[in-house]
């Protein structure tokens, strides 16, 4: 099935190139010039991924991605302003997928829809002629269903994004093992796409957050300084 791609920005010029070589590469695309406009759409009729710029008038990509997440867990993909640090740490802490920052590479911006839209099918029961979907896996108070993309500590539901999810999976899959920010990269990014390691803290952060929200006393993901990250049952 042709994916579908929410474009939100408010240069009409990076809406109209972007589109064009999205629509090039077999996607169907959808643009809207501003959050107010783009917020009904994308939760009455979510696509399968959006890319928001983060600075825009009327609501900007930071309270437009806050609204979202109330009631969608659509990917996206943040468009930042170069080096503007603050932007892409409050994407992250907010639920993006991914950030890339202005002016940025269209073949850079699809390699990176294409790996999200990748890992969220992978999250999703297989099609027939597919493997067997992983099984359920357990540690302590932590179950991951990846096949239903659903995570539950201590029988409360936890909300995660792919990403996030992918990476607390890898931690998980082997309890006390120490996994080195690459290995983590390399679990939640394919393709040789290139993130830093300021971007996986974030992510690990935002999932902490996301945990101590239901238990304050979570401490599952243990942070060894200058080696990586591991995951403890108890």
């Amino acid at each position: 099935m042709t994916a579908t791609i929410a474009l939100v920005d408010d240069d009409r010029n990076i809406l109209t190139s972007v589109s064009i070589a999205l629509q090039a590469e077999g996607f169907l695309t959808r643009v809207y010039t501003d959050g107010e406009a783009a917020l009904k759409a994308l939760i009455d009729n979510p696509p399968d991924l959006a890319v928001l710029d983060v600075k825009m008038p009327k609501m900007d990509g930071l309270e437009l991605l806050r609204r979202l997440r109330a009631q969608r867990q659509t990917p996206v993909i943040f468009l930042t302003s170069k080096d503007d640090e603050l932007d892409e740490a409050m994407g992250l802490a907010m639920g993006a997928d991914d950030y890339i920052a202005k002016p940025f590479s269209q073949r850079l911006l699809i390699a990176r829809i294409r790996a999200i839209l990748r890992r969220t099918e992978a999250s999703n029961a297989p099609r027939e002629g597919e493997a067997a979907p992983a099984p359920v896996l357990e540690r302590g108070r932590l179950t991951m269903d990846p096949a239903r993309h659903r995570t539950l500590w201590a029988g409360e539901p936890v909300t995660l994004t792919v990403t996030e999810f992918l990476i607390l999976e890898t931690l998980a899959q082997r309890p006390g093992i120490v996994k080195t920010r690459n290995q983590l990269m390399d679990a939640a990014y394919q393709d040789d796409i290139y993130v830093d390691d300021r971007t996986i803290d974030s992510h690990i952060k935002r999932v902490r957050r996301k945990f101590r929200a239901v238990d304050p006393q979570f401490d599952a993901i243990e942070t060894l300084y200058g080696a990586g990250y591991r995951f403890s049952e108890e």
